[in-house]
Order: structure tokens, then C-alpha cells, then sequence
């Protein structure tokens, strides 16, 4: 009895999760020129993609470089914060951890609203403004992507063979071979892991971004979102069906190619 209940919560959770998308794909599909969603279709037609407005084609862009960039830089910079708290001679590294994961407790909303008055206070004060361009939009996810690629990261660095580093050097190789051939293969997992993390987060976040886009820098989810709120087109739905199928395809090649699941202790990784 308890094996049928868990397989049919676990179905029950599946369909739950899926739902959303099988509706606005599936209203995508939809050939009635109405502007509202609009599910099951009363016919299926590819009209709504020819559709799509190129300028959620430059937001994609946007979105993707800004995503790339806060990913790449968080992961760089969260592999020295784990290795500095985990193995440097730190009295209160764990005070330190828990010092890292701090964003994750102040809502994206004020974290947005706070970043854009720190802004106004650096162009009064100095003339500069982030905000013209990519950094403002970088600085603040960085921020909140940061305990996730942190995290990510020195859950496996207690994991890793300290006694192959220590070979490495007694054999010879300095301390930048030993990183690059022995620890870095190590946490190449953890790293792909924060890096995925981070890219997700910030490649979709709306609480945060809507303070600081400007029309010159204006990212994907905050468009279609004010778009949704103003002037809803049905070309909309064609945007997120793809959004979503690009992200889908991301996990399943990351995670064929890389194995998300070895950020995991051995028993716990997927066969």
C-alpha cells in the first residue's frame, strides 16, 4: 500500500509541476486571435511564434549576456570564498558562512529597492551611473546569486582529497598546477553547479531587475512582464513556451554532460 501511495503522490507532484507549462504551451498553439489565454485550443497553428516582436528577441540577448556574465563572475568569486572560509585558518568560518547566505534573507523586492537609491546616491555623488549599461543590472545579481554559488561550492570542498594536493606538491608542481590538475577537477561538479544556479536565478529574476532596466538594458522576464500587465499580446505565450523549452533543454544537457547530482554525497547521486 505505502509503494502505490508514493508513486501516485509522485505523479500527483509531476502533474503539478508540469501544468503550467502544458497550458501556455499549449494555448501558444491556439489559432483564434483573441487576447487572452485561451486552453485547450480550439486549433493548433505556429501563428503566435511568426509573431514574436524583435524586441523580445534583443531582450533574449539581454538577458542571456547578463546571465552568462553573473554566472561566470559569481562562480569565480564564490570558489574563493569557499575555499578562504573552508580551508584558510579562519577562527569563525562557519560565522562566515552564514554571513554569505545573508541575502537569501532580505526579500528581492527590497534588495532592488535598495540597490536603485544606492545608485541615485553614486550618480549625486560621483556623476556615474551603473544603471547606463549591463553593471547595475550585474552588481545587483551578483548579490543575490552569490549564497547560492557559495553554497554550491563548500558543500564539496570538505569532500575533496587533501592528500592528493599534498602528493602534487611533494612531486614538484607548484601551487597553481596543483589547483588546476588535481583540486579543480575536484569541484568541477560544484562549480558547474553554482554556475548553473546563478544563471538560472539571474536570467529570470523580475523583483530585482524591474528597479534598475532602463529601455536600453532591458531584460526578458521584466518585459514580458509589464507587457502582461499593460498591453498583453498573444505572442507572449509563444516567448515563454520557448524560454521554457530552452531551459528544460539546459538541465537535461547540463546534467547529461556534467552530472548536477555529484554536488551530492555518493549515496545520494543518481545512477
Amino acid at each position: 500500500m505505502r509503494p502505490r501511495m508514493t508513486t501516485l503522490i509522485g505523479i500527483l507532484t509531476i502533474l503539478f509541476l508540469v501544468s503550467p507549462f502544458v497550458v501556455v504551451a499549449g494555448a501558444s498553439l491556439d489559432t483564434g486571435n483573441v487576447f487572452q489565454i485561451r486552453f485547450p485550443p480550439h486549433g493548433l497553428s505556429l501563428a503566435r511564434y511568426a509573431e514574436i516582436h524583435s524586441r523580445y528577441l534583443y531582450a533574449f540577448r539581454t538577458s542571456l549576456v547578463l546571465g552568462l556574465t553573473t554566472a561566470t563572475v559569481a562562480t569565480a568569486t564564490g570558489l574563493m570564498a569557499a575555499l578562504g572560509a573552508m580551508r584558510g585558518r579562519l577562527i569563525a568560518a562557519e560565522a562566515l558562512l552564514s554571513f554569505f547566505r545573508m541575502p537569501l534573507q532580505i526579500p528581492f523586492v527590497v534588495t532592488g529597492a535598495v540597490y536603485l537609491q544606492f545608485y541615485y546616491q553614486l550618480v549625486a555623488m560621483t556623476g556615474f551611473n551603473p544603471m547606463n549599461s549591463l553593471l547595475g543590472l550585474l552588481l545587483a545579481h551578483l548579490f543575490i546569486v552569490l549564497p547560492y554559488t557559495i553554497s554550491a561550492i563548500s558543500a564539496v570542498v570538505p569532500r575533496t582529497d587533501n592528500a592528493l594536493e599534498e602528493a602534487a606538491e611533494t612531486l614538484g608542481a607548484t601551487q597553481w598546477t596543483t589547483f588546476w590538475r588535481i583540486t579543480f577537477p575536484m569541484l568541477r561538479p560544484a562549480l558547474l553547479a553554482g554556475a548553473f544556479y546563478a544563471f538560472i536565478i539571474s536570467f529570470g529574476d523580475v523583483p530585482v531587475s524591474i528597479f534598475l532596466v532602463t529601455p536600453t538594458n532591458m531584460t526578458l522576464p521584466v518585459l514580458i512582464f509589464q507587457d502582461m500587465r499593460f498591453d498583453f499580446q498573444p505572442s507572449i505565450l509563444a516567448v515563454s513556451t520557448l524560454v521554457s523549452i530552452i531551459s528544460m533543454v539546459l538541465i537535461v544537457g547540463i546534467q547529461k554532460l556534467a552530472g548536477l547530482d555529484m554536488v551530492l554525497p555518493p549515496n545520494q547521486r543518481l545512477s
